[in-house]
């Protein structure tokens, strides 16, 4: 190097990292609002319009860490600054924790009826007798709403006797931690709880099992307690279940 050139500029001390750290500090901030949704919803401190308010400015925070997290790890590549990477990549990380489920959120409003009664029968849908407001499926507009967007929700007919059915499906409900409210093996009904993860919405869900001259026939209704639609939540709860079912009573052998 002459004399008359000067050094290379370098970065300030601190500086290859604080972009990412801003990130990470701001993915932490977006997670703890999602969770400060859900936990204070579920334990009566506000709302649940106050705890949508939260959740959707958690998912501000975390398009807004991405994009800090996002820089801050590019700007750390390029300097080869190694705890800039690390600090980028958890930033991303904390960011998408809260986007991904936003985003699937937002997909399902789009996509999905402003229902939240669904059942396998529409033409006889099992009924609610232990639940606290016992009624019929709604029928009408939310089965023609419900056919156009769950066709494939049908009974499911087993090679099974009802009495194996029944076992196989209540079993199914406690594997799941559903809080069973009503079980009657020789009427073929059980009724239990469902509660979603975060905001601990309870949802209610009767199976009923039918004999037939082949074996049982198995017909679920899932619906919400509280809001109009579901985001699709009941229908998925509805096929996860009869597939698991379908796998089980498959595995019974003929």
């Amino acid at each position: 190097m002459s004399l008359g050139t000067p050094p290379p500029a370098t970065a300030p001390r601190g500086g290859n990292h604080r972009l990412a750290l801003a990130g990470l500090l701001v993915g932490i901030a977006a997670l703890a609002a999602l969770a400060a949704a859900g936990l204070g919803y579920r334990l009566g401190w506000w709302p649940l319009g106050t705890a949508f308010v939260l959740a959707q400015v958690g998912a501000y925070g975390a398009v807004l860490a991405c994009a800090l997290s996002a820089a801050g790890l590019v700007l750390a590549l390029r300097r080869r600054a190694g705890r800039g990477i690390v600090l980028g990549l958890l930033g991303l990380a904390a960011a998408l924790v809260v986007l991904v489920p936003a985003a699937q959120w937002k997909y399902a409003a789009s996509v999905s009826p402003p229902i939240n009664d669904i059942a396998t029968d529409l033409e006889d849908p099992p009924l609610f007798q232990a639940m606290p407001r016992p009624g019929a499926y709604p029928g009408g507009d939310t089965a023609t709403q419900q056919q156009a967007a769950y066709p494939d929700l049908q009974p499911l007919s087993l090679d099974l006797a009802p009495e194996r059915a029944f076992a196989l499906a209540r079993t199914l409900v406690e594997d799941r931690g559903w809080a069973i409210v009503a079980a009657e093996p020789g009427e073929g009904h059980i009724e239990a709880v469902a509660t979603t993860l975060l905001y601990g919405f309870e949802d209610e869900v009767v199976i009923r099992v039918a004999p037939t001259e082949t074996g049982a026939v198995v017909d679920l209704r899932s619906r919400s307690r509280i809001g109009r639609g579901d985001l699709g939540t009941n229908a998925a709860r509805i096929r996860s279940f009869l597939d698991d079912l379908r796998e089980h009573a498959e595995g019974e052998g003929p």
